[in-house]
This record gives structure tokens, C-alpha cells and sequence, in this order.
């Protein structure tokens, strides 16, 4: 069975290990065995026992001897100080896994391929999509960005967000990130999270977006020009002038703001010069820069590598593993990557396989069986590499000038060159890119030296930023978008940009003039356009949403109808029978509305006899009630009348009227309300 073999880092400060329990699990199911040091993942805060459950077989370090595979936070050239040790534990044909520094101890790199090991340079998988999940960068810088903000806030003698109190309100911190890649954009999203006001920079224009999603201000350098990026989305050269100007602008920046984290890192290069001894000295007393690129000099002045200074009032940090501080985080992305990358290498029969045409492993795999095979560090080492490109195409080449020999005997190819006599060669289309090339002041070169045009490309892929100090051969860093300084400006190159630049502005000029009395003639007609334009859409809108609804009626309506007639062939014999019905109801009601009329007509002649019978009765009543009324006043002028003579007087209210003139239906035949006594 296949082993891989985790050792215990010895690094100094160094806690992450290589692979975690959960990656055993993976590696044991795929078929091989997993080795691990005792107290390799203490100070990560994973115990023997965990990857002993996880079905690691725990041993101490010379058990570690002889495994296929070696998995190491720190390689060799990684661990400088005492990275030798490691070399007892190789054997010729291992495959070494890890960060090693190839570009900046390329001298490291020589010696392991001296153990006749393979080595893959964790730090230069190519940045493409397939290899994502294998980025070993990209996930160390999500950890330092994190872990940057922290320190700066505690270095801070102000609280991050705002504070209104009883006591006051505290104004929010103000941090500014230099360079929006991985570990720019995390610190920005920390300190957005902590509330502070954060504004970032990078040279990449396409950059913005990226900014304004973690929630900070994305601020724009007034120089910045079109051609601050390349094809490939990497930041070009400036010149000294541009550099001069930018560093005098990040000083201005800087000295608004309370936090400065710098990010702009070059594996291997001395990281470009952003904050000046003159912009520390504008900042603001107890203000905090934290140099995320201090491995390498620092992108500030006064920056001093694992050391915290206090300068002009400003405390600079100038970490170099800030990932090592969180280590279990740090060690569960990096033992993800490292494991991707294995199950990548491990074919159906599972055996490692290292295939250098491989997209992935061509721009990673620094040594192949002792043999350097990675034309970046053969060219720093000054060994020439052959890569299997330039072998394909040398291959190609020559059965092409087999070809061209078959065909010169054949005499139909013959008269085809004949007839394609004024149609250029390959040659001849050469030297004309040659002279277009010489005019246009390119700098690309023809493959007289195929290692030096590969190198570049692949330091494009792996992302190197700018070098102020003019001793990078780069385009610039994916992660960080920064300029790198190369050595080879031509002369050409200035000239012509400065012609095509004059001819430009001249043409602009003039177009801008033009515009401008296009435009204040046309003022009116835009505006009358933009309405017109604005209601045609609203009628527009407005029946297409008439129509949706006519259809949808007409829809209804016709399945209305259908069911109508359906309905109505139904019931046309209810509708018969109604009718009928209808009829004869409306017969009887005369009927009965005729008896009715001679009930009333009875009614009213018995009515005018009784009226004419109660007449005398009205006269006496009114008789009597006079009498009552004088009555009344005779008892109220004599006092002492006897209460029986009062019982004795005749009152209106002794006499029902109503009772005298009911008729046997006990209805009254008058309402005698009105003679009632008040």
C-alpha cells in the first residue's frame, strides 16, 4: 500500500500541520496510508488520538522514512533555518509536497533535486479555474487579511465602530487597504464587519467592483490611465514619474485615515516601495500601518520583518505568518488544498502519476526525479530546461520539413506553388512581423531564448506584482494588481506611444469641440426625445397590458358563451314551464286583487253609514266637555270642596268612547285620541 507521510513542522513560530483527520479519511479511501508524527498537530489543537480515529497510523519521525509521498507545511526552501533536517527523511523517486520559496532559494531547489526527489511548489500552482481548490496562496492570504485587521485594532487606541453614548459619540475608526486581492478584500470585509469606514486602492480598474461588494469606497488615482492594465489582466510597468506621483498620493491618502494595511507582496522580489518615511510622518499620532509584505523589505520605509516599532507616533507591524496564528483554520484550508492536489495526481490504478504536459502540474512541479524541470528555476540556477512545448514543437517542425520535401517531387504541389507564387511564405510573413514588431517598439522577442518567453508567462500565471526597484523581469502580482519594474523599456517603444498619443489628443480635442455645438444645439431636441421616448414606452406598456386583458376577457366570454348554450338547451323546457307557471300566478293575483277591490268598496259604504249615525254622538261630546271644563273651574276656586262631590262630577276620561264606538271586529271605527283630557 501506498504511504503519505504528515511531519511535524520545525519552524520556528511555525503551528499548522499538513493534513488533518478529515484528510486521512480521504486518502485512506483512495488506497493509501497515512503516516503521521506524534505531536504533529498539538499546536494546531488536534491530538494523536483524532488521526488515530480518523485511521492515521501514528509513528515517530524515522518511521516516516520511505514513504511515497512527504506532506510538509514548510519545505526546504521554506524553512532556512532548519529545513536540513528534513533531507534524512528523503528517498530517490519521493514525491515531496509543500511551500518552498522556489524563487527566492532557488539554491534549496538544486539540493533537493539532488536527492533525486519530485517536488511540488505549493506557492506556484497556476491561478486558473481548474486549479482553484488547489491555491494554497489564495487561502494563507484569506487568513492574513483576517488576522491583520485584528492586530491593527488592537494596536488602535480607538474602538472600530460608532458610538453614540450618554457620555458622547465616538467617531468610527478609518482604514485604508493597499491592493484589493485575496488578503486586501478579506481585511476590507473584517473591518467593514467591525464597523469601520474602509477605502481601498489597487491599479486595476476592474478591481472596483470587488471593493464595493465587501462594503468599502474604492479610491481612484487621478494618473491612472487605460493602459494601467495588460491583456492578461495584470498590471503594466509605470514609469518613475507615474511611481513618484502614486507614492506622493498614497501619502495624502494615508494621512486621512487611522489603519494602513499594505498587501502588495512578490514571492521571491523585494516588494514594492508604497509608504514613504514622509507619508509615516503625516499620519496621525497613534495611527497603525500594518505590512502584510515585510517577508520581503515591506511596502513601507520603516517596516522591520516580526517586529512592532513606533515611529513619528505611527505603530508599524511587520508580520511574516500571520496564518501560523490561527493555526486549525489555516491547517483545515491548506490540508484541503494539499489533498485536492493528491487525489489530482492519483489515476484509476492508483498510482501517482506527473504528467508535465499537465496545465497544472507544468507551472507546479519544480523537480522531476532529480531533475529540474521547471524553466523559472533553471533559469535562476542557470540550468536550461527544455519544456515539453518547445520539444513538441521542434517534433512538429521536423515532420513538417519531411513533408515539405515529399511534396517539392510532387508535380500537382508544384504547380500549386505556382499558382500561390504571390501569396507570402511563413518566412516572409515573419520578417514582416519582425519589422512591425521593431516599429511598434515591441518588447516580446522571438524565441531565440524559448526559456526566457515562458518564464514570463508563467510569472504572469503565478502572479508577481510591481518592483520598484527595477529588478523584476514580472508583469505584476494576480493577488495584489501591483506594477513590476523590468529592465527592458525600449527607446521605440516611447516614441511611437508618444506620436500615437499626440495624434490622439489632437483628434479628441477636435471631437470634443464638435460636440460641444452639437450638443447645445441639441439640448432641447434630447430632451423632447427622452419624453417622447418615455411616454411611447408607457403607451407601449400600457397596451400590451390592454391586450393581455381583452385576450384574457375574450377567453372568458367564449367559454361563457359555450356553457350559455349548453345551459340554455337544457333548461328550455324549465324556461316553458315558468312561463306557464308565471301565467297562471299572475291570473289568480287578478282574481284575488278583484275581490279585494269589492271588499273595500263594502267597507267604505258601511263606513260612511256608521259616520253618518255617530254624528249627534260628536255634538253631545262636545257638550259634555264644555260642561267639564266649567266644572273644573268652579273646583279650583272653592278649596274645601269634598273629595266625593269630585268623585260624583262627570270626567271625560269615565266615559270610554272608544269602547262605545267599536264595532263587533274590536277595531275602532275613529281615533279619539284627540279628546283625551291633556
Amino acid at each position: 500500500m501506498k504511504k503519505v507521510a504528515v511531519v511535524r513542522e520545525r519552524f520556528p513560530g511555525e503551528r499548522r500541520v499538513a493534513l488533518l483527520p478529515e484528510n486521512v479519511e480521504k486518502l485512506n479511501a483512495a488506497g493509501y496510508e497515512v503516516l503521521v508524527e506524534h505531536g504533529a498537530g498539538d499546536l494546531a489543537g488536534i491530538s494523536d488520538e483524532l488521526y488515530e480515529d480518523a485511521g492515521a497510523t501514528l509513528t515517530d519521525r524515522s518511521g516516516l522514512a520511505g514513504a511515497d509521498v512527504l506532506v510538509q507545511v514548510r519545505s526546504l526552501g521554506a524553512n532556512s533555518v532548519n529545513g536540513h533536517e528534513d533531507l534524512e527523511l528523503l528517498d530517490a523517486g519521493q514525491l515531496v509536497i509543500g511551500m518552498c520559496d522556489p524563487l527566492g532559494n532557488a539554491q534549496a531547489i538544486e539540493r533537493l533535486s539532488n536527492c533525486g526527489v519530485s517536488q511540488i511548489a505549493l506557492e506556484m500552482v497556476p491561478r486558473i479555474t481548474k486549479a482553484q481548490s488547489m491555491d494554497v496562496l489564495s487561502s494563507m492570504a484569506t487568513i492574513a487579511g483576517y488576522r491583520a485587521v485584528l492586530h491593527a485594532a488592537y494596536q488602535l487606541p480607538r474602538m472600530f465602530p460608532l458610538n453614540m453614548t450618554a457620555a458622547g459619540t465616538l467617531a468610527a475608526a478609518k482604514v485604508f487597504i493597499i491592493g484589493a486581492g485575496v488578503a486586501g478584500l478579506q481585511a476590507a470585509a473584517t473591518a467593514k464587519r467591525l464597523g469601520a469606514i474602509v477605502s481601498a486602492f489597487d491599479v486595476r480598474p476592474d478591481c472596483r467592483e470587488q471593493v464595493e461588494s465587501v462594503g468599502a469606497r474604492f479610491v481612484e488615482f487621478e494618473l491612472e490611465s487605460d493602459d494601467a492594465e495588460d491583456a492578461g489582466g495584470y498590471a503594466r510597468e509605470q514609469t518613475e514619474e507615474y511611481l513618484t506621483k502614486q507614492r506622493e498620493f498614497m501619502a495624502q491618502i494615508a494621512a486621512e485615515h487611522d489603519i494602513v494595511i499594505t498587501t502588495a507582496a512578490i514571492p521571491g522580489r523585494q516588494s514594492p516601495l508604497l509608504l514613504t518615511s514622509e507619508a509615516v510622518e503625516g499620519m496621525a499620532n497613534g495611527s497603525v500601518i500594518v505590512d502584510l509584505a515585510a517577508e520581503r523589505g515591506g511596502n513601507c520605509s520603516e517596516t522591520q520583518a516580526d517586529e512592532t516599532i513606533v515611529v513619528d507616533g505611527v505603530t508599524i507591524l511587520g508580520p511574516t505568518n500571520l496564518p501560523a496564528e490561527i493555526p486549525y483554520h489555516a491547517s483545515q484550508m491548506f490540508g484541503n488544498n494539499v489533498t485536492t492536489i493528491l487525489m489530482y495526481l492519483i489515476n484509476e490504478e492508483g498510482e501517482i502519476e506527473l504528467d508535465l504536459d499537465d496545465d497544472i502540474l507544468s507551472g507546479c512541479l519544480v523537480t522531476k526525479d532529480g531533475e529540474i524541470v521547471n524553466q523559472r528555476i533553471g533559469g535562476l540556477l542557470g540550468i536550461t530546461v527544455e519544456s515539453p512545448a518547445v520539444e513538441a514543437a521542434a517534433k512538429q517542425q521536423a515532420e513538417g520539413s519531411d513533408q515539405v520535401e515529399e511534396e517539392a517531387q510532387d508535380p500537382l504541389v508544384q504547380q500549386d506553388d505556382q499558382e500561390s507564387a504571390l501569396t507570402p511564405t511563413d518566412d516572409e510573413l515573419g520578417e514582416q512581423e519582425d519589422n512591425v514588431s521593431e516599429e511598434l517598439g515591441d518588447t516580446v522577442e522571438k524565441p531565440k531564448d524559448e526559456m526566457e518567453s515562458v518564464e514570463l508567462a508563467e510569472e504572469q500565471s503565478y502572479g508577481v506584482a510591481a518592483d520598484p526597484e527595477g529588478d523584476s523581469d514580472t508583469e505584476d502580482d494576480a493577488e495584489t494588481g501591483y506594477p513590476a519594474d523590468e529592465d527592458e523599456y525600449q527607446e521605440a517603444d516611447e516614441e511611437v506611444e508618444e506620436d500615437e498619443y499626440e495624434v490622439e489628443e489632437d483628434e479628441v480635442e477636435e471631437y470634443e469641440e464638435e460636440s460641444e455645438e452639437d450638443s447645445e444645439e441639441h439640448d432641447g431636441d434630447y430632451e423632447e426625445l427622452e419624453e417622447t421616448e418615455e411616454i411611447g414606452e408607457a403607451d407601449e406598456e400600457e397596451e400590451e397590458e390592454e391586450e393581455e386583458e381583452y385576450e384574457v376577457e375574450e377567453d372568458e366570454v367564449e367559454e361563457y358563451e359555450e356553457d350559455s348554450e349548453e345551459d340554455s338547451e337544457e333548461h328550455d323546457g324549465d324556461y316553458e314551464e315558468l312561463d306557464e307557471t308565471e301565467e297562471i300566478g299572475a291570473a289568480e293575483e287578478e282574481e284575488e286583487y278583484e275581490v279585494e277591490e269589492d271588499e273595500v268598496e263594502e267597507y267604505e259604504e258601511e263606513s260612511e253609514e256608521e259616520s253618518e249615525e255617530h254624528d249627534g254622538d260628536y255634538e253631545e261630546l262636545e257638550e259634555t266637555e264644555e260642561i267639564g271644563e266649567a266644572e273644573e273651574e268652579e273646583d279650583a276656586e272653592e278649596e274645601d270642596t269634598d273629595e266625593e262631590d269630585e268623585d260624583s262630577e262627570y270626567e271625560l276620561e269615565d266615559y270610554d268612547a272608544e269602547a262605545d264606538y267599536t264595532d263587533d271586529d274590536d277595531e275602532p271605527d275613529y281615533d279619539f285620541s284627540d279628546y283625551e283630557e291633556q
